[in-house]
């Protein structure tokens, strides 16, 4: 299906009765009676919201700033600051009230000069990056046959013939799929475990295929976990078309050798911040609806994709309900953590510093896996009551969406921040965008700017901001069926 441009939206909104952004605004506002569902309560206030994201907002120029005069942020770095320090101080300019930082510590990995050449049967450098927190070689590198496995069992048949090798992991990624996605979750386990398991079999490195379906010649790098191993090997991604030629000659008979210089090396823990900006809720400002996205990223690329888009659309939501003057029942929380990367530090700190106050947060919803065409929304609460009525009234907010595409419910993963508060009764949720694309520059020095498209961009803009307002002004919290004490609301939220 043709996507839809932001004129074809906004025609459809303004046939369907909705606001142009100089509508007059209407007297009353919704109020919940028992009887009209919130899709149809809310049908003005959405149909307004979308039609102004999409008539214009500020998500490309911030996107413009964040990528191209900051760049890639990784933990530990001047750039992660800087990009702390302009989160803050858009927000305070956008008028977002209690703009703050907040203390976290963050590893500090430096990856530092780093190669990987075929030496034998031929010579050729192999396109690679460093996985992140891996240790470095000694300084004349590491040369080593390679071995070479698809899989854990493949693994295993190899007994001590790793020893004194370095072993290559050459799992691909299957081809996107619309039911099952990119297969993420699975294939990724090389990168995480491989090190280790092949350190302790006595391997003196690990190259692991790149976690992409679709490469020129692009490694994709990511955090591997050396848990509580006795033995740390060096370990690098090599992109699928080099991962390929190295098992095709280990296919043929032919000894592959491979020199792999590193420098990487881990400085320890030093501060870093999540970044804090609120639409301060008119009724119940202590109860909290979170929005968000990760503001580190890898050190390659400009982390336009993961995530700092996901961190722009949760700033530029609440700049557009701002600008229209809609101030829900309760506050919209921009939270953008830091460390998601290498630690998820942020989240974790963010849940520890809010703990007393974690009753009141209602929902919490995190946007990283790009910015692309919106679908919806996943969500997961602890307790199974609670998200059985969650769905329901989310299916019903999401026919808001429908003229945006973007009115899939499905439970499950939310994200890995705001994951860090599932001991608390919040509705945890995961922003949902087409995702056939995203691993393509995942993690690579392909992540940058220019792959964001400006229309789909304000969609997602759109349409956080239309899910966490009526998330934010409910009378009922999310997951409850009966509103608290509730007042006739205000025109000034409108």
């Amino acid at each position: 299906m043709k996507r839809k441009t932001v004129t074809a939206i906004a025609f459809t909104l303004i046939l369907a009765g909705g606001w142009g952004p100089g509508a007059e605004l209407p007297d009353k506002r919704p109020v919940a009676t028992g009887g009209p569902s919130l899709a149809e309560q809310y049908a003005g206030p959405a149909a307004r919201i979308i039609s102004s994201a999409l008539a214009g907002n500020d998500a490309y120029p911030k996107m413009l700033e964040l990528c191209d005069d900051i760049g890639h942020r990784l933990s530990g770095s001047p750039e992660l600051e800087q990009a702390i320090d302009w989160a803050v101080a858009t927000m305070k300019a956008d008028g977002q009230e209690n703009t703050h930082r907040e203390l976290v510590m963050v590893p500090k990995w430096v990856r530092g000069r780093e190669s990987a050449t075929v030496v034998a049967p031929t010579r050729r450098p192999l396109a690679m990056l460093g996985l992140g927190m891996s240790v470095g070689t000694p300084p004349e590198g590491i040369t080593a046959p390679v071995v070479c496995v698809r899989d854990e069992q493949e693994f295993e048949a190899l007994g001590d013939a790793v020893k004194g090798k370095i072993v290559l992991f050459n799992n691909p990624m299957p081809p996107y799929d619309l039911e099952e996605g990119a297969h993420y979750g699975t294939t990724v386990r090389f990168r995480g475990k491989g090190p280790r398991i092949a350190g302790a079999r006595g391997a003196l490195a690990c190259l692991v295929r790149a976690v992409t379906a679709h490469s020129l010649r692009s490694p994709h790098t990511g955090a591997t976990d050396y848990d509580d191993a006795k033995v740390k090997i060096p370990a690098a991604a090599i992109s699928t078309e080099d991962a390929e030629m190295i098992s095709r000659l280990l296919a043929r008979g032919k000894q592959v050798k491979v020199r792999l210089n590193m420098e990487a090396r881990s400085e320890g823990m030093v501060p870093s911040a999540n970044a804090i900006g609120e639409l301060r809720g008119r009724e119940k400002p202590d109860e909290v609806v979170v929005i968000g996205g990760h503001i580190d990223s890898w050190d390659v690329g400009q982390g336009a994709m993961d995530d700092g888009g996901g961190c722009v659309i949760a700033m530029e939501a609440i700049n557009v309900l701002r600008k229209l003057d809609m101030i829900p029942r309760r506050t919209i929380r921009v939270v953008l953590f830091t460390n998601e990367e290498n630690g998820l530090n942020g989240g974790r700190q963010y849940a520890e510093d809010h703990a007393a106050e974690l009753a009141n947060h209602v929902a919490a919803i995190e946007s990283d896996s790009g910015i692309f065409a919106p679908k919806g929304f996943s969500l997961h609460c602890r307790d199974e009551h609670r998200q059985a009525i969650a769905v329901e009234q989310l299916r019903s907010i999401a026919k808001l969406l429908s003229p945006l595409g973007a009115d899939r419910v499905r439970e499950g993963y939310s994200g890995a921040d705001v994951g860090q508060m599932r001991d608390s009764d919040a509705v945890l949720m995961g922003f949902l965008v087409e995702g056939s694309k995203y691993f393509n520059y995942h993690h690579s020095h392909a992540d940058t700017l220019d792959k964001i498209d400006r229309e789909e961009l304000s969609q997602c803009v759109a349409t956080m901001a239309v899910m966490a307002y009526v998330l934010a002004d409910m009378p009922q919290r999310v997951g409850e069926t009966s509103p608290r004490t509730v007042e006739r609301p205000t025109r000034s939220s409108q």
